[in-house]
């Protein structure tokens, strides 16, 4: 039986396949679907729940592929599109998991922002931790926070605005956007930390963020595994594709020769 190379939800939405084996599926998220608890009912977005009716209801990707289990092994924001990773079995999804939590797996972001950064490359550590009182709400918060660690390096800058490339090393709630609006450029669309940007923040519904790539060392078949997700249309949205068929790599940056790391400006959300 041929496979499709996207799955298709009950609302026809299809979602392009991006890499698959006997362990994993990576799919190419798009911005507005969730990943909450199973039992969380107050969306129709929520992307687990949409693929377990999938798999329920036998649809043609799944029979094709004899599926009885798909399921997240990490997360993105609902707005963020881009590689989401899904365990086909338990085992897989323990496994592959623990290389999330043991730090083994590269992430790399592409990410839009306000302004022009004075460095081509830095690194922003600051803790993060919940907003006490405002659930799904994060803060810098030096003296109860997590650590935290993002690599950032500038791809390309146009009038107003940079494309970023960041790397996380740890895995916290909303950590790329945070540590982007600590170094005092937040990604444009982010309607939840962005609002002192003012209106031009929330007339663009797109969050300029999109996971491109993912790369870890199978532990089944004791191979290297590199994902990567398209650009060209997240560069086109947002100005940055200069030729057509150009990729991330392909945007050369105009910045200043690299100085010294700049100093950590003020976060006007925090607490």
């Amino acid at each position: 039986m041929p496979k499709t190379q996207y799955i298709e939800l009950g609302d026809h939405t299809h979602i392009p396949i991006l890499y698959e084996d006997r362990s994993v599926m990576a799919l190419d998220k798009p911005p507005g679907w969730i990943l909450a608890p199973d039992a969380w009912e107050n969306t129709r977005r929520n992307l687990q729940r949409a693929i377990d009716s999938c798999i329920m209801a036998r649809f043609y990707w799944v029979r094709s592929r004899n599926l009885n289990y798909l399921r997240y092994v990490h997360r993105l924001d609902a707005d963020t599109s881009g590689i989401l990773l899904f365990a086909r079995s338990p085992g897989a999804l323990d496994t592959i998991g623990g290389l999330f939590e043991q730090r083994e797996v590269e992430k790399r972001y592409l990410a839009v922002v306000y302004g022009t950064p004075r460095n081509s490359t830095w690194v922003c550590d600051a803790p993060l931790g919940p907003v006490p009182g405002r659930p799904g709400y994060m803060q810098v918060d030096p003296v109860e926070g997590k650590e935290a660690e993002t690599h950032f390096r500038v791809l390309g800058t146009g009038r107003d605005t940079a494309l970023i490339e960041a790397r996380p090393t740890t895995g916290r709630t909303h950590q790329i956007r945070l540590h982007l609006l600590e170094s005092g450029h937040p990604v444009i669309g982010d309607v939840l930390y962005g609002h002192e940007i003012g209106s031009a923040s929330r007339g663009r519904s797109r969050l300029g963020l999109r996971a491109v790539k993912l790369a870890y060392r199978d532990p089944f078949q004791r191979r290297e595994v590199r994902i990567h997700a398209p650009t060209e249309a997240f560069l086109n949205e947002f100005g940055f594709l200069r030729d057509e068929g150009a990729d991330a790599e392909q945007v050369a940056p105009k910045v200043a020769p690299e100085k010294a790391r700049p100093p950590r400006q003020p976060n006007p959300r925090r607490n």
